[in-house]
């Protein structure tokens, strides 16, 4: 109550604040909404990122010690604070104070500030289940030197992972100094990550009227309309697989694609029908499930602010899938799923979980495990045309995928479940995507399938661009989905350059930032000379969108690899040998850059400069056949 107070006279005695929303931080809401911030305080949200004392670090840091491949690191703590002592195989010592631990369970990790302001997050964590320490990648065995050691490029906190575990996070990278000042209200997913700068809402309380564009409670995201697409775009900025296109956070409530761009279902990242194969989180597996498609939201199964399920076990599941159903899901066909009738297991057992056989769980980060949320019907009858996996062989491991599919065959007849799978075609395009290239324009076109899957099929169509190819996918332009709109967008590089610009020019203006960068890739290298006046202008707007995105991702080696191949498709030798040289700076590993740059260093410098840089990537990467290769033709 007296919190409450102080806030009211705080603000009575303060000038009134603009109508753009200014961040105030959790603790000017835990007065008035107790309960929700005592369900909060213990959240994986909350404790995302902590700054370290007896409370937050879970880890033993008593003299313990832990040894990879030769690396040693001893762990102490004192009245100064927590400590790693590392010994490199090479016997190089370095002792650093720990800066701030992440995540509570099932691992914690810890961050070492390696420069001012530049964070690294350390392999060696630590297991909260067999509190134990534990290497992330024991297979390892990497020189400091090296891009993927824990302090190289790939395992910077301020680039890499800050974004999803602070409240109004900016990076703050300095490209000519090399250096962060990242900045940020505070560690930990506060209020304001998902509800959006406070100030408004707190002038509501004191009877304001809250400027038109943001809600009837002052905030420019809200959560009370019940719009569930609303919703999923603001937890999957954090629960992806994606490439941000802003630096540090986007203000709650803008669009998605506006803010980020979605990995598709790549190799390596998915098996051909979809289902997870590398960390991607939950956005791209949630798209392509049924419930999306019906409007469920994330909140439907999940408490928003304990961040965990509402239910426990299969009740979570059938508050909907029931007898009694959801009145909000008119659709579902009411039915007891949770009996052997349905699971074909025996009740209470592991297999009789709905998450068991519709959830398919894969670890990460040696002890995390992670659920494919695409909610989908096991296909052991696919295993052997996509490669995937499939929810029976996976506790049945004595059992084989024709053994799993008679049984589902046996217990459900109906053959409905078991239609032809875009999966098909997808395992055959990743081998060939020429020869798949109509069934590819059919998936792309089919209102049926899931947008990322539609999405896909179109990446997957690039290599086999065409006129009447751009011609058939041109009416995506103006389809609802972002992901649609950008995918059209790149295959409009086989029409000619004027049809290319009549179709461009509005997606240019498009209201999602990753369809515009998708409209203006189009253009790269194109022979524009020939275009009005307003022609051009709106093109260079769009490189411009593009530029800009790329240059919040300075401190990316693989960003230098873009602007790298755009300055060899604009024929500028000097500025492409410039960020062929910052890729290897940042990571000397990156193979591919090597032989680009001993080209380069040949067309700018001469011979001798490109026996110097050869001579040094052979250094680095031996063994490389492209740079042997080059090394005779050198000599």
């Amino acid at each position: 109550m007296f919190r409450c107070l102080s806030i009211v006279f705080a603000l009575i005695s303060a000038p009134v604040l603009a109508q753009t929303p200014e961040y105030v931080g959790s603790k000017e809401c835990i007065a008035c909404h107790e309960d929700v911030a005592e369900n909060w305080a213990t959240s994986h949200h909350a404790l995302a990122w902590n700054a370290p004392d007896q409370a937050t670090v879970l880890a033993d840091f008593d003299g313990t010690r832990f040894e990879h491949k030769g690396v040693v690191t001893e762990f102490r703590q004192d009245a100064q604070g927590y400590f790693a002592k590392t010994t490199e195989a090479d016997g190089v010592k370095t002792d650093r104070k720990l800066h701030s631990v992440v995540g509570v369970e099932p691992l914690q990790q810890y961050l070492f500030e390696t420069e001012k302001g530049r964070l690294q997050s350390a392999d060696v964590v630590w297991d909260t289940e067999k509190e134990e320490w534990f290497h992330l990648y024991p297979d390892q065995d990497l020189p400091p030197e090296d891009g993927l050691h824990w302090t190289g490029p790939y395992k910077n906190w301020n680039a890499r992972c800050a974004e999803c575990h602070a409240t109004n996070y900016k990076r703050n990278y300095g490209p000519r100094s090399k250096s962060y000042s990242s900045t940020q209200l505070e560690t930990g997913v506060g209020c304001e990550s998902c509800h959006g700068p406070g100030s408004s809402h707190i002038e509501w309380t004191l009877g304001k009227v809250p400027a038109e564009n943001l809600d009837p409670f002052g905030f420019n995201m809200s959560f009370s309309g019940g719009n569930a697409e609303t919703e999923i775009q603001q937890c999957a900025g954090c629960h992806s697989r994606r490439e941000a296109q802003l630096d540090g956070n986007p203000i709650p409530g803008t669009p998605y694609a506006d803010s980020y761009a979605l990995a598709l279902l790549r190799p390596g990242l998915y098996h051909a029908d979809g289902q997870i194969l590398d960390e991607v989180y939950v956005y791209g597996s949630f798209l392509q499930s049924k419930m999306y498609s019906k409007g469920v939201g994330c909140t439907n199964c999940h408490e928003p602010h304990g961040a965990g399920l509402k239910a426990e076990g299969n009740a979570v599941c059938t508050q909907c899938h029931s007898e009694a159903g959801n009145p909000g899901f008119s659709s579902l066909p009411l039915y007891d799923y949770d009996t052997p009738d349905h699971h074909r297991h025996s009740e209470d057992s592991e297999g009789a979980q709905c998450k068991s056989c519709h959830m398919i769980e894969r670890t990460y980060m040696g002890v995390d495990g992670r659920r494919d949320h695409s909610f989908r019907v096991p296909r052991p009858d696919l295993g052997a045309e996509t490669g995937g996996p499939d929810a029976c062989t996976d506790c049945h491991q004595d059992q084989g995928q024709d053994w799993a599919a008679d049984k589902i065959a046996n217990w459900f007849p109906n053959p409905k479940n078991r239609q032809p799978h875009f999966g098909q075609v997808f395992a055959r395009a990743r081998l060939n995507p020429g020869i798949e290239a109509p069934k590819l324009r059919d998936i792309a076109l089919d209102v049926n399938q899931a947008g990322i899957v539609r999405a896909t099929a179109l990446s997957m169509l690039e290599p086999s661009a065409s006129e009447p190819l751009a011609a058939t996918v041109a009416p995506l332009l103006s389809d609802p989905d972002p992901l649609l709109r950008a995918g059209a967008a790149s295959l409009q590089r086989g029409a000619p350059l004027k049809t290319r610009v009549e179709r461009l020019l509005p997606v240019l203006q498009d209201p999602m930032r990753s369809v515009r960068i998708a409209a203006a890739k189009q253009f790269l290298g194109a022979d524009t000379g020939t275009l009005s006046r307003s022609q051009q202008a709106g093109i260079d707007e769009g490189m411009q969108d593009w530029q800009q995105s790329l240059r919040t991702r300075l401190d990316f080696p693989e960003t230098h690899l873009v602007f790298g191949g755009m300055a060899l498709t604009m024929r500028n030798a000097q500025a492409a040998e410039q960020a062929f040289s910052e890729v290897v700076d940042m990571d000397p590993q990156r193979a591919e850059a090597w032989p680009m740059l001993v080209r380069l260093a040949h067309i700018n410098r001469g011979p001798d400069a490109a026996r110097v840089v050869l001579e040094r990537g052979l250094s680095v990467v031996p063994g490389h056949p492209e740079l042997l290769r080059l090394q005779q033709e050198l000599r």
